[in-house]
C-alpha cells in the first residue's frame, strides 16, 4: 500500500484493502465527474432523479461552435475535454483573488478507443503558448484570434466553447463531450467520498496551495486534495509539468477510492455523493440529465485505472520566457495522429522533451 517509486515523489494508492483486480473497474471521466450516477438507476432511488436533474446545468457547445469543426467520426471511439476551472467567484473565492476571469487550471483530453476497453489521457499544460482561434465571449461578442496566447486564456475570454475550439484547432480532433469541475465542488466531493489516499516519498510544502505533507501515506480531505492538484512550486522544476503529474497520480487514486467507498451497500451515501457530484460539474448539453450522464458512464464502465495511459502533451520551454512552454509540433502531431487513428500513443512522442524530463515525480 505504501510502495514508493525510485526517485519519485508521490505514488497514488487509493484505499485498497484487496489486490487490485479487473473487477475493480470504473470509467476515468465517469469517476472524475460523478460516475456514481450510473448506480442510481439500480439503487431504488427513483425519487432522486428530479433533484439530481435540477443540479445539472449544461452548456450547448455544438450550438456555439456551429459546423466549422473537425469531422464527427462515428466508429465507437469518444473524445472528451475534461476541464478544471480556477474561477475565484462565488464559493471559489476562498481559493484566491478574482483577477478578472476564470481560467482552465487543468485540461485533459480523454480519448476512449473503440470498444471502450482502453483510453489515453493527454494533459495540456496551462502555460502552453498556442495559436488561439477566433472565438466569441460568453456574452456573444467576437474575440479576435491571438498568436502565442496562453492555453488557459481560451476559457478566460470565451468560456467552455472557446476552450473546446482551441483544443480542436490544436489536435484536429472533434470533442464529443465537455465536462468541467470547479474548485468548491471538488473539495466537497472528496469529503463526501471520505478522502483519497496517496503516498509521498518526499515532503511537499507549498504555501500557495496551503499544502504541507511529510513523507508517508496520507488520506487527503477535500482541501488537501485541492492543494495537491494545484501544487507546482514545490515539485519538480516548479513548473506546471510537475503539477500535471501530481494531478494524474491523484486521478488514479480517486478512481480507486470511488470503487472502494461502499456506495453499493449504502444508498444514502450514494445519493449524497451523486448530489454533490452533479453540483460540482458543468457538462455539455448532451450530458445534462441523469439519464444521459448515467448512459454515458455506463458506456465507459469497462475502463479501469490500469486501462488508461496518461501522458502530458510534448512541450519545450520557451526560449523567450522560461515560465512558458511551446508544443513540440512534430511530437505533438504524433500524439494527435495516434488518437485519430485509434492507436496507442508511441513512447517516442515524449522523448527528449520537457515533458519527458519531468518524469520521475510520480510513478
Amino acid at each position: 500500500m505504501t510502495e514508493q517509486n525510485r526517485g519519485g515523489r508521490i505514488r497514488p494508492t487509493g484505499r485498497r484493502r484487496k489486490p487490485h483486480t479487473k473487477g475493480h473497474r470504473t470509467a476515468v471521466i465517469a469517476a472524475w465527474s460523478g460516475a456514481v450516477l450510473v448506480l442510481v438507476a439500480g439503487s431504488g432511488l427513483g425519487y432522486a432523479y428530479v433533484r439530481l436533474d435540477g443540479n445539472l446545468k449544461g452548456v450547448d457547445i455544438n450550438a456555439q461552435l456551429g459546423k466549422n469543426r473537425p469531422d464527427d467520426v462515428d466508429n465507437g471511439s469518444m473524445d472528451i475535454l475534461l476541464l478544471g476551472s480556477d474561477s475565484r467567484s462565488g464559493a471559489n473565492a476562498a481559493y484566491g483573488k478574482d483577477e478578472g476571469g476564470a481560467r482552465s487550471d487543468t485540461a485533459m483530453v480523454v480519448h476512449v478507443y473503440p470498444g471502450h476497453k482502453k483510453a489515453s489521457v493527454v494533459s495540456i499544460p496551462r502555460d502552453t503558448l498556442v495559436d488561439r482561434p477566433m472565438c466569441a465571449s460568453p456574452q456573444g461578442a467576437p474575440v479576435p484570434a491571438e498568436r502565442r496566447a496562453m492555453f488557459n486564456t481560451a476559457y478566460e475570454v470565451g468560456g467552455p466553447a472557446c476552450a473546446v475550439k482551441t483544443v480542436e484547432s490544436m489536435s484536429g480532433i472533434r470533442m464529443d463531450h465537455y465536462i468541467e469541475v470547479d474548485f468548491a465542488g471538488f473539495t466537497k466531493l472528496i469529503d463526501k467520498l471520505g478522502g483519497v489516499e496517496i503516498t509521498t516519498a518526499k515532503p511537499i510544502k507549498d504555501a500557495k496551495s496551503h499544502l504541507d505533507l511529510a513523507p508517508g501515506t496520507h488520506t487527503l480531505d477535500g482541501e488537501q486534495s485541492l492543494g495537491l492538484v494545484r501544487t507546482r512550486k514545490s515539485v519538480g522544476d516548479g513548473s506546471d509539468l510537475g503539477r500535471i503529474q501530481l494531478q494524474q497520480a491523484f486521478m488514479k487514486a480517486f478512481i480507486d477510492q470511488v470503487k472502494n467507498v461502499g456506495v453499493f451497500s449504502n444508498p444514502a451515501k450514494l445519493f449524497g455523493i451523486a448530489d454533490t457530484a452533479t453540483k460540482a460539474i458543468t457538462p455539455d448539453s448532451e450530458l445534462d440529465s441523469v439519464n444521459e450522464l448515467s448512459s454515458f458512464a455506463s458506456g465507459l464502465s469497462k475502463l479501469g485505472a490500469d486501462d488508461v495511459h496518461m501522458i502530458t502533451m510534448p512541450v519545450e520551454y520557451d526560449p523567450a520566457d522560461p515560465n512558458r512552454v511551446l508544443p513540440v509540433e512534430a511530437k505533438a502531431q504524433q500524439v494527435w495522429s495516434a488518437l485519430k487513428a485509434d492507436r496507442p500513443i508511441p513512447a517516442s512522442a515524449t522523448q527528449d522533451t520537457a515533458t519527458g524530463k519531468a518524469d520521475g515525480i510520480v510513478k
